[in-house]
C-alpha cells in the first residue's frame, strides 16, 4: 500500500496521543469546509440522475465544455492506464505516487523524469503524466509549455495527462479549456479546495470518445445522490469560493513565513501547503508527532509537506513545536 497523508488514526496508535489533541497538517486539503446544504430525501431514496445540473455546474466552474464526474480523481488515475495498450509512460517526479504506480502495475513501461528532461525524452514517449501544480513540490509548468508537449505527443497518438488537483487556487494556469483536443486529459479534484475530501468526487475532461470509453469502464452511478447535491451547491457558491481562495492564500503566506523563521524556508508550495526539503526530515517528522503535530514525510528526496493550520492558534502551536527542535539538526 502506498503512503498518503491523513493517516491520523495510525499516529494516534503509534504515539499514544488522543485524536482530539492532534493538529493534523498531513494533507493538502483546505482546513475549512464549504457548508453542507440540506439534502432532500429523494437524493437518498432514488438512483442518481445525470441530468440534475451537476455536470453543468462543474463545466461552468472549471471552464470546460464537457466533464465526466468520477469517484474522486483517484478513480480516473487507476482507470486511464487500462484504456491503452502497453505504452512508454513518462511521469514528472516527485509527484503523487499513485500516478506512476497505476501505470506500472498494469504493465506499462515507466520513465521518471524531471521537468528539464521532458523535451529530450518526449519523442520516445507515448504518454506523459504530471501534476500541476505539483504535489508535493508546488512546481507549476506554464500552460503554453504543456500545450506544446501535448501537440508533440498527440501527433503520434500519444496522451498528455495533467492532474490539476491543486489548481482551484490559481485557475489561470489551467489547460482545461483545451481539454477537448485529442490526447489531452485533465483531472480535477473536488475535495481539496472545497475542504470536502470525504465526498470522493473528481472530474475528467477529455475528448468525447475517450470520456465514453472511461464511462463504460467505470460503470453507472459512480457518484451518489447526496454527493451530487452537495457538490452542485459548492460549485455555484461564488462568495464562498472567493473567501476560500483568500483565506488559503493568507494562511499559506503566514505558514511560509513561520517555517522560514524556524530555519525551514520552503523549497516550494502552493496556497494549500508548503514543501520543505530537509536532510533530517524523518527526525523532524517524529519530533513534531511527539508534540501532537502530524505532517507528511517524504523519503526521496527527504522532505516534509505542511498543510495549512486552520487557525492562528494552530499556527502558534506549530511554531512552538518547531522551536523545541534542536537548531543544529535543521
Amino acid at each position: 500500500m502506498l503512503e498518503h497523508g491523513g493517516r491520523l488514526l495510525r499516529a494516534v496508535r503509534q504515539y499514544g496521543i488522543a485524536r482530539e489533541q492532534w493538529l493534523d497538517l498531513s494533507s493538502g486539503i483546505a482546513p475549512w469546509s464549504f457548508p453542507i446544504p440540506p439534502i432532500p430525501l429523494e437524493a437518498w431514496a432514488r438512483l442518481p440522475e445525470t441530468d440534475d445540473g451537476l455536470e453543468q455546474a462543474a463545466c461552468s466552474y472549471y471552464g470546460a465544455t464537457r466533464l465526466l464526474p468520477v469517484a474522486g480523481s483517484q478513480a480516473a488515475i487507476q482507470a486511464l492506464p487500462l484504456l491503452r495498450s502497453p505504452s512508454r509512460v513518462g511521469v514528472l517526479t516527485p509527484c503523487y505516487a499513485e500516478h506512476p504506480y497505476a501505470w506500472q502495475r498494469v504493465g506499462h513501461a515507466l520513465l521518471e523524469l524531471d521537468e528539464h528532461q521532458v523535451d529530450d525524452a518526449l519523442d520516445d514517449l507515448d504518454v506523459l503524466v504530471l501534476v500541476n501544480p505539483n504535489n508535493p513540490t508546488g512546481r507549476v509548468v506554464p500552460a503554453p509549455t504543456l500545450l506544446g508537449w501535448h501537440q508533440r505527443l498527440a501527433a503520434r497518438g500519444g496522451w498528455l495527462v495533467v492532474d490539476e488537483a491543486f489548481m482551484d487556487n490559481s485557475p489561470g494556469n489551467s489547460v482545461m479549456e483545451s481539454a477537448e483536443r485529442p490526447g489531452l486529459i485533465v483531472l480535477r479534484s473536488f475535495g481539496k479546495f472545497f475542504g470536502l475530501a470525504g465526498v470522493r468526487l473528481g472530474f475528467v475532461a477529455a475528448e468525447h470518445s475517450l470520456l465514453l470509453r472511461l464511462t463504460e469502464l467505470l460503470g453507472p452511478w459512480t457518484i451518489n445522490g447526496p454527493s451530487r447535491v452537495l457538490a452542485q451547491a459548492s460549485l455555484t457558491d461564488l462568495a464562498m469560493q472567493q473567501l476560500q481562495r483568500q483565506r488559503c492564500a493568507d494562511a499559506s503566506e503566514r505558514l511560509a513565513a513561520l517555517l522560514t523563521h524556524a530555519g525551514l524556508a520552503p523549497a516550494g508550495g502552493c496556497d494549500l501547503f508548503q514543501y520543505v526539503r530537509c536532510e533530517h526530515a524523518a527526525r523532524l517528522h517524529d519530533h513534531l508527532a511527539r508534540h501532537g503535530v502530524l505532517v507528511r514525510l517524504f523519503e526521496r528526496p527527504a522532505a516534509l509537506r505542511f498543510g495549512l493550520p486552520p487557525s492562528q492558534a494552530d499556527e502558534r502551536r506549530l511554531a512552538q513545536a518547531l522551536s523545541a527542535y534542536p537548531k543544529d539538526l535543521t
